[in-house]
Order: C-alpha cells, then sequence, then structure tokens
C-alpha cells in the first residue's frame, strides 16, 4: 500500500492509537495496519504547522519592533477583519476567528502539495467535504443564536404565508446544495491542479512546469479567499434582521 512518508511515520507511531479511536466510534479502517491516511496525515500537518506559526507569532508579539511573522499575521487578520465587516457588518468581529482559520487552514492544504513528498488534503473530496459541512452548522447556529428559532425560520418561508409550501423545500434544497457547491468548487480546482502539474512535470520536468506551479499557487489562494467569502456571505445572510418578516407573516 503506497502511502507518503509522513503518513507512514504516523501509522508507525500511533497506528494502534488510531485503530482503537476508529473501533469506539464504529468505523473500520481500510487497512488496520495502516488507518491514517494520506489525507489525515496531511491535515494533522497542516494543522501542527499553523499552531506552531501562531505560537511563534505570540512569543515574539512586540508593539515596539514587530517582526516579519508579525507583520505577515497582522496583515492576514486586517484583510479577513476588513471583509467581514463589509459583508457582515455591525458585530463582525465575533465571526472574523473562524472565517480566519477556515482561509489560512484550507491555504496552507491548498499550497503544501508543492512541496516535494507532500499532497494537498483539499485534493481529496472528504476534506472539502468536511470544511463545508462545518461552515454549514456554523452559520445555521448563529442564526439560531441571534435570531431565535421562530424568526430564523421564517427565512426559509417566503415573504407570505401562502408561499410557505413552495418557498420551504427550495430554501431547504438552496441551503442544502451550498455543502455541495462549496466542496465541488474546492476539490475540483485543486484536483484539478494537482493532475495539470503532474502531467507537465512527467511530460517536460525542466522549464515548463514551473508556469503551471505558479499557476497551482494562483489558484490555491483564490479557492482559499472564495471559500472564506462564500462563509462570510453565508453567515450574514444567517445572522442578519429581517423585520418584514413579522410585518408579512401578520397579515
Amino acid at each position: 500500500m503506497h502511502q507518503l512518508a509522513i503518513t507512514h511515520f504516523l501509522n508507525s507511531i500511533f497506528g494502534g492509537v488510531a485503530n482503537s479511536i476508529l473501533h469506539i466510534v464504529g468505523l473500520t479502517p481500510k487497512s488496520a495496519e495502516f488507518p491514517i491516511t494520506d489525507p489525515v496525515a496531511m491535515q494533522l500537518l497542516v494543522f501542527a504547522i499553523i499552531i506552531i506559526y501562531f505560537l511563534l507569532v505570540r512569543m515574539r508579539l512586540s508593539a515596539d519592533s514587530p517582526g516579519a511573522i508579525q507583520h505577515v499575521a497582522e496583515m492576514i487578520h486586517e484583510m479577513v477583519d476588513d471583509q467581514a465587516k463589509g459583508i457582515i457588518g455591525h458585530g463582525h468581529e465575533r465571526y472574523v476567528p473562524y472565517a480566519l482559520c477556515v482561509g489560512v487552514f484550507i491555504l496552507t492544504c491548498n499550497l503544501i502539495g508543492l512541496i516535494p513528498g507532500f499532497a494537498s488534503p483539499t485534493q481529496f473530496p472528504y476534506v472539502p467535504l468536511g470544511m463545508a459541512i462545518l461552515t454549514f452548522v456554523y452559520y445555521h447556529y448563529h442564526g439560531l443564536r441571534e435570531q431565535g428559532a421562530w424568526h430564523y425560520f421564517l427565512h426559509f418561508c417566503g415573504p407570505v404565508w401562502w408561499l410557505i409550501p413552495l418557498m420551504l423545500p427550495i430554501e431547504i434544497i438552496s441551503h442544502c446544495a451550498r455543502i455541495m457547491s462549496l466542496t465541488i468548487r474546492l476539490f475540483a480546482n485543486m484536483f484539478a491542479g494537482e493532475m495539470v502539474t503532474l502531467a507537465f512535470f512527467s511530460l517536460v520536468p525542466i522549464g515548463v512546469p514551473i508556469i503551471f506551479l505558479l499557476l497551482h499557487v494562483g489558484v490555491s489562494v483564490i479557492q482559499a479567499f472564495l471559500f472564506m467569502l462564500l462563509t462570510m456571505i453565508y453567515v450574514s445572510l444567517g445572522v442578519q434582521h429581517e423585520e418584514k418578516h413579522e410585518e408579512a407573516h401578520a397579515h
């Protein structure tokens, strides 16, 4: 069974623990000898890289002489905060940490595949699917928290009561389709980028593939930004207050 070196390393140390956890939750790995798969191993590596980076930022935090890594962290946070403020508006600060984590995690997952011996976790469909489901739960949770169950339910019912039988199924399907949209967009672009890059490296190993590596970097950044942007949009639609719902349904 072909595995990345890091996957083989993690299985050699934590394989037994992984098998035990999978058994507890009622899952059976494809291989009892190698329960940790490549995408899981790469996600763990990405998680470790992000944690180490922000620990370094925290340790070297300085108002008088900020270093390069602090400047990068502040720049990323300011960019995400500005986007959230423009999309969500008042109270956007509550949602910046999640949007920031989503953007940084997906971007790192996208780019790490450019390193020889590694693979982008986002080229495997269940990684984007997991992120999409997490985002789906997140914005619905905050919509319910912000507006209450009844007012949030009215979002799905249309402007007048007699449209409920039509609008409710459409809205439910529309929200579920967001999971598919987020998943397919990220997975398809990253998978295609990986395949194109590998194809040109095998055909023309010198010179030309650099163009496709740069293209892959561009696609990685754009897809991470789009996922983060759509997350903010879904949150804004979930938490916005619409007084018209009460007036329409009162009639």
